[in-house]
């Protein structure tokens, strides 16, 4: 399988394009590789889908935030799909024309799929919720419950928007197919512009009888517990996307999906930095001077054993290979690291005994530190400000 190119690099713009330019860029390439254009060019056509690819990523705000922080590799399993499930075909491209060509459906004047639009499925909306996550449960992964207000498949009538026993009747005008053709001039000849049929509002039909509960729309208010499950690793910012769990649409149409912000809750132990876990350890003076074992915390809820060396100084850091968090699952591999900054304790008061013990210990060479570790030590403090 060829491996993809660049979105930005497919449509020949840079990632601070506005939208306007990312449409004038795909508007060029459909132009140039449209199959009509160029039949039983198999190039063409791979060139005229992946720029199409491209555009449907790129125009979304929601999908290019998600391309720009994920790469091709953002989705995945657990839920997570920051694409929104993109998955085009050539009715969908052909669809998109309507945005780029100011309402034309497609190249008709070409013998193109303008002709293959049906009658129109609504979509429900799409919902916002945020989740707050402790650093435990972002370690493990989660799965949360909300109790969602939204619209829900109407009781009554089941989604068709018609009274029980009543039928919905074919359009007199677009005769079922949801469209309005009409046929102009252009500098490509002719073209076939479709429009939305303003009649059924491009459904194809009519409902002669609404049912009463909800109105015709066959959509009502109601609530609904969902259950999300939030993969292992997200980070502050990021959006897990859950399809098919937003509003319901109308006329049994498709449901929407339920964006979940991800906020991240502060923790006292560990500090994160990408995947990896910053613990800072406060090491006592004698262990410290004479070495021995001290346990480290784990994000997991376990305590590790580790030597300290005699003669610890501080500022030393650690590094615990793959105690930190994992990746998203689809994103990056591994799990990060535990970092321990060492820091050595000093008491703020001292009884008489230990100031005499201390006293006696002002007068040793060897606590005065020799040159070799004051040099050290003044090019850890240059290199904190470089």
């Amino acid at each position: 399988m060829a491996q993809k190119r660049d979105y930005y690099e497919v449509l020949g713009v840079d990632k601070n394009a506005t939208e306007d330019q990312i449409k004038k860029a795909y508007r060029t390439i459909a132009i140039k590789y449209h199959p009509d254009r160029n039949p039983g060019n198999k190039e063409a056509e791979e060139k005229f889908k992946e720029a199409a690819e491209a555009y449907d990523v790129l125009h979304d705000p929601q999908k290019r935030q998600q391309y720009d922080t994920f790469g091709f590799s953002g989705g995945g399993g657990a839920g997570f799909d920051p694409f929104g499930g993109t998955s085009m075909n050539m009715d969908d491209i052909f669809s998109m024309f309507g945005d780029i060509f100011g309402g034309h459906a497609g190249f008709g004047g070409f013998g193109g799929g303008a002709g293959k639009r049906g009658p129109k499925v609504h979509r429900g909306s799409d919902l916002r919720l945020k989740v707050r996550l402790s650093l435990q449960e972002i370690a493990t992964g989660v799965t949360k419950k909300f109790k969602v207000r939204k619209d829900l498949t109407c009781s009554h009538c089941h989604g068709s928007g018609a009274e029980s026993g009543s039928t919905n009747e074919q359009c007199p005008t677009c005769h079922g197919s949801g469209v309005i053709t009409h046929t102009t001039q252009s500098i490509f000849g002719m073209m076939q512009t479709q429009g939305v049929c303003p009649t059924c509002n491009g459904e194809g039909s009519i409902i002669k009888n609404k049912c009463p509960h909800c109105g015709g729309t066959g959509v009502e208010k109601g609530e609904e517990v969902v259950e999300i499950k939030i993969p292992a690793g997200v980070a502050e910012g990021m959006i897990v996307n859950v399809p098919g769990k937003g509003n319901a649409g109308y006329h049994k149409g498709v449901n929407g999906d339920i964006q979940v912000f991800v906020e991240e809750e502060e923790n006292e132990t560990f500090v994160r930095d990408d995947n990896n876990l910053i613990y800072n350890l406060l090491l006592d003076f004698p262990t410290a001077a004479l070495g021995g074992d001290v346990e480290i915390p784990t994000i997991e809820g376990t305590r590790l054993k580790v030597k300290m060396d005699p003669g610890t100084q501080p500022g030393r850091t650690l590094r615990l290979r793959g105690k930190g968090l994992p990746s998203v699952k689809g994103y990056g591999s591994g799990k990060g690291d535990l970092i321990v900054n060492v820091s050595v304790y000093i008491p703020k008061t001292l009884t008489k005994e230990e100031k005499t013990a201390i006293e006696q210990f002002r007068q040793s060479d060897n606590f005065k530190g020799d040159a070799a570790t004051k040099q050290s030590i003044f090019q850890k403090f240059k290199n904190y400000f470089n």
